[in-house]
């Protein structure tokens, strides 16, 4: 299962623009906030022949990697790579700094390294710099959906402490956080994957009731939910309800996920 909060989540980079930066790193900033990542390599190539270079390699970096995850050419992420490994953070302001973490993390990500993108991710959720809500949760659907592939990769009866950790963490943002679409969502999915299918069921139900308490995640929340439940949970939980003959409660299941979304719309 894959939630929507990724595939659409494109995280906030260069941090905070201050006076003294040359003209170039701001126009670069600019262009990658407006998702030119064309324009902003060109400029954030140009802003590097003005020393300090780190903020500059910054936007680079995150650019190239912006611009992967569109066209998949694999000499974008090279070159990520490369611009983000000339990065010092002596000059880099805090968000700076923040942002870096972010983005070696997501190149360990689209490289495939999901336990080491998992712990930058993590540091970065708990940097001293304050992310935006809305950055932060796509932080922190990075950091889960990094552990849930390193989990996939390893064996049946070793995945369990890369669930268990989602659902510690999930269980806070929730504390704090109630509406909290990715919070929501992977406490199911961890719950599922730690091979608690009752706990997995009741967070799904649980997260279909609190979805409206942010109107703006409450449909793709529920969208993803949905799919988790149907695909998932039902098929899994009426095997273990009724292993010879599954059928019966897959239908009472299915009946008593409809009643579930129909009182609470």
């Amino acid at each position: 299962m894959r939630c929507t909060w990724l595939v659409v989540a494109v995280l906030l980079a260069g941090g905070l623009v201050e006076a003294a930066e040359p003209p170039t790193l701001i126009r670069a900033r600019t262009l990658y906030n407006a998702a030119d990542y064309d324009g902003a390599i060109a400029a954030a190539s140009l802003a590097q022949q003005t020393p300090p270079t780190d903020a500059a390699n910054l936007v680079l970096g995150r650019a190239h990697l912006e611009r992967y995850r569109l066209s998949y050419d694999t000499a974008d992420l090279a070159s990520a790579r490369e611009a983000l490994g000339r990065v010092r953070t002596a000059t880099l302001n805090e968000r700076d700094q923040l942002d870096l973490l972010i983005g070696l993390g997501q190149s360990l990500f689209l490289g495939d390294a999901f336990g080491a993108a998992a712990e930058l991710f993590d540091a970065a959720l708990d940097a001293g710099a304050p992310l935006p809500p809305r950055d932060r949760l796509m932080l922190l659907d990075w950091w889960a959906s990094a552990l849930d592939r390193e989990a996939q990769s390893r064996p049946l009866d070793r995945r369990g402490v890369a669930f268990e950790r989602i659902m510690r963490r999930m269980e806070q943002e929730l504390r704090d956080s109630p509406g909290s679409g990715p919070a929501n969502y992977w406490l199911a999915v961890a719950a599922r994957g730690a091979g608690d299918l009752d706990r997995a069921w009741s967070a799904a139900v649980a997260g279909w009731v609190r979805a409206n308490l942010d109107p703006a995640v409450s449909a793709a929340l529920r969208a993803d939910l949905d799919r988790l439940v149907n695909d998932a949970l039902i098929p899994e939980r009426a095997r273990l309800r009724s292993p010879r003959d599954p059928q019966e409660a897959v239908a009472a299941l299915h009946a008593e996920w409809d009643a579930v979304k129909q009182d609470w719309k």
